[in-house]
């Protein structure tokens, strides 16, 4: 039963980082959604609020962060591992956002966007969350 109960958890915290994703238009403010849908390598950025863009990424940030920081605690129950994760986290949020931030400000009119798109990515996706789990499991149970 109490295994049912961890997995169920597990699924429904995968289920709000499903919703984040589904109603980021709406929950978000994030004019870049859009930018990098068409055909961007040679447009320039769109017109932007940068200080609602910063704390719409900044927001989404956090929010991944806790549910997945739940999913990690659910799998390993181990508060050295939610320790650990959330030093990375933050140190990682630290970098990210001063390379996103610096791209945002000194943006060239057509350049290519690539790295804006990716540090962007890292920002506002669970990716760390992909990348932890397996590195934590393969870690735990590599030293049984």
């Amino acid at each position: 039963m109490k295994k049912s109960l961890n997995i169920v958890s597990i699924v429904v915290l995968a289920g709000f980082l499903v919703l984040i994703r589904a109603f980021e238009h709406t929950l978000f403010y994030d004019p870049l959604l859009s930018f990098f849908e068409v055909d961007y390598k040679s447009m320039p950025l769109p017109q932007m609020d940068t200080f609602a863009l910063q704390t719409g990424v900044a927001l989404r940030f956090l929010l991944n962060t806790i549910i997945s920081l739940a999913i990690i605690w659910q799998v390993f129950k181990d508060k050295e591992i939610i320790k650990f994760s959330l030093l990375l986290y933050s140190l990682l949020f630290v970098l990210f956002f001063m390379i996103f931030s610096f791209i945002i400000f000194t943006s060239e009119e057509s350049s290519g966007h690539f790295v804006l798109f990716y540090v962007r990515r890292f920002l506002i996706q669970p990716l760390f969350l992909l990348l932890l789990v397996p590195a934590f499991y393969f870690q735990k149970y590599k030293t049984r």
